[in-house]
């Protein structure tokens, strides 16, 4: 609405000059402090460049224009600094986003068609099966899990999967060591140590393929572990499989056909530094093995059967790694914007004030199943949505572990607990909603109440922001706002006190409703469980 309101000033004050400006390009923002107003334009700015005028001036002039006219929803304009237009609109349009969340409920508010239909295939965590799930892995499996709910909401066709490296020397490593610890023998030169492998040594039985087992038992583990965690993929990709069916003599001889493949120093190499690699990689090593780049590229060669966009979510070491899976990809075929990576950073875990470094079962590493012993999978799972992925990140198993406000999880899950009381107090005195239609929503005008329906309001472009940047932490942020919000209505604004008058508290019943709302699909989006008692 405000957009088309400056699009017709523009058009009046820009009369005399041929630069057209369309609606589709005027830019919107809300204010980072309230006190500037609902929303912000910088149009000012941007058209008084492309006619030589003073920006100021320009919006002053706007500001007049739209005051000359009959807006119902703009309370009152101001112009800021160099030329931006702040806008301050009537409790009203806060009134139409309440009966528009209450209308469309949790399965169609915020339900974007951004994606039009387009195919995602998202690929995260992705650990060889050698042990248990480290920290890092499973802030990968939160991020991936929660990233491809919110493709689906916006209306992408997401299908996720889990890469299995359930061959070469690390498989083979980790059998000979569960053979080692099985048998009391020496352990194999680089082989696994920590007491989880002795502990499943134990468990496997004398007349099996250690290898094979072993890939087994822990990817049983991996699973469990992400499982608890509410996390879950379309498909499990084996690269065994892959390499049995013959993909990898395939893509070798497509990428040979194509020209990009040498011979040379008696290995065969692809020429990857044509498409901005550093360097030309080895396909096959001079004694005849193909290195592990060759069942990679017809793992990423196939998953665009399963999706236009490819997207991998990788550990953070893994930067070398996507400039020649991208150059190999586009020698295929696929255009450079059809293949992202996305490069995920390790967490560090504090208790005690102190760092904790090593796993007492692995020896080597955190397991992630450590942060969910100590406070449990959803917490767990919220803590590492948090913070941007590619920010390196440090969890608190303390401030996890209180029932606190200081903890954020417990503090975002308290707010729709609450929810659930006030419907059941108002159960046992008998107080039902009234039918939407008959209520005034014009009542609530106080500001603990607008604040809770601006911060609905921004549910669509935060998730519109989190599926364009790849970022789930604008949705857990965005759903500690609304808690910080529905926890000051609920201090300020009592809803079932005898002395709220009948109109008033039927109104804010239905706003505690549309709270509820909001609260459902952001717990969802981050994978997360809506208590109704703490």
């Amino acid at each position: 609405m405000i957009t088309e309101v400056l699009a017709a000033a523009l058009a009046d004050s820009l009369r005399e000059s041929e630069v057209e400006i369309a609606v589709s390009e005027i830019q919107m923002e809300r204010p980072a402090l309230r006190e500037h107003g609902d929303w912000s334009s910088n149009v000012a700015l941007v058209t008084a460049k492309k006619v030589g005028r003073n920006p100021r001036e320009l919006a002053e002039e706007l500001v007049k224009a739209i005051e000359s006219g009959s807006v119902d929803l703009i309370e009152r304009m101001e112009v800021a600094g160099p030329g931006f237009i702040n806008f301050y609109l009537s409790p009203r349009w806060l009134h139409d986003v309440l009966i528009q969340v209450l209308t469309e409920g949790e399965e169609s508010y915020a339900r974007l068609e951004i994606g039009s239909g387009q195919s995602i295939n998202l690929e995260f965590v992705s650990a060889n099966p050698t042990g248990p799930l480290h920290a890092g892995g499973g802030r990968w499996g939160a991020y991936g899990d929660s990233l491809a709910r919110i493709f689906r909401r916006c209306g992408y066709q997401t299908f996720t999967e889990y890469y299995v490296n359930d061959r070469g020397l690390q498989t083979e490593l980790f059998g000979a060591s569960l053979i080692a610890r099985r048998d009391g023998t020496a352990l194999p030169e680089d082989g696994y140590a920590g007491e989880y492998v002795a502990e499943w040594a134990s468990e496997m039985p004398t007349n099996v393929d250690p290898v094979e087992w072993g890939r087994k038992r822990a990817l049983t583990d991996v699973q469990k572990s992400l499982a608890s965690m509410n996390v879950e993929f379309d498909n499990w990709a084996s690269e065994n499989a892959l390499v049995e069916s013959g993909a990898m003599e395939a893509t070798v001889a497509e990428l040979r056909a194509a020209g990009w493949v040498d011979e040379r120093d008696g290995a065969t190499w692809l020429r990857t530094s044509a498409f901005g690699d550093e360097k030309d990689r080895v396909l096959v090593k001079s004694d005849g093995e193909p290195t592990y780049f060759v069942p990679d590229i017809s793992y990423h060669h196939e998953k665009f059967e399963r999706g236009d966009l490819v997207i991998d979510v990788l550990g953070a070491d893994h930067h070398g790694y996507v400039p020649r899976m991208s150059a190999a990809l586009q020698m295929l075929g696929h255009p450079q914007e059809s293949y992202e990576a996305i490069i995920g950073q390790n967490v560090t875990l504090i208790k005690e004030g102190q760092e904790i470094k090593l796993s007492k079962r692995t020896g080597t590493m955190v397991e992630v199943s450590e942060l969910i012993e100590a406070v449990g999978p959803d917490v767990a799972r919220f803590a590492y949505l948090l913070q941007s992925v590619d920010s390196r990140q440090t969890i608190d198993i303390d401030v996890l572990s209180k029932q606190g406000n200081e903890n954020p999880v417990y503090y975002v899950q308290y707010a729709h607990a609450r929810i659930a009381a006030v419907g059941r107090e108002a159960t046992s005195r008998g107080i039902e909603r009234a039918p939407l239609t008959s209520i005034d929503v014009e009542l609530l005008t106080q500001e603990r109440e607008l604040e809770l329906l601006r911060c609905l309001s921004m549910l669509p472009e935060i998730l519109e922001i989190a599926a364009r940047d790849r970022a789930p932490h604008r949705v857990a942020t965005w759903l500690r706002e609304l808690a910080a919000a529905f926890h000051g209505f609920y201090h300020d604004c009592p809803v079932l006190r005898s002395d709220v008058e009948s109109s008033l508290q039927q109104a804010r019943l239905w706003l505690v409703e549309s709270a509820r709302v909001g609260f459902a699909i952001g717990l969802d989006l981050l994978g997360l469980a809506a208590p109704e008692q703490m």
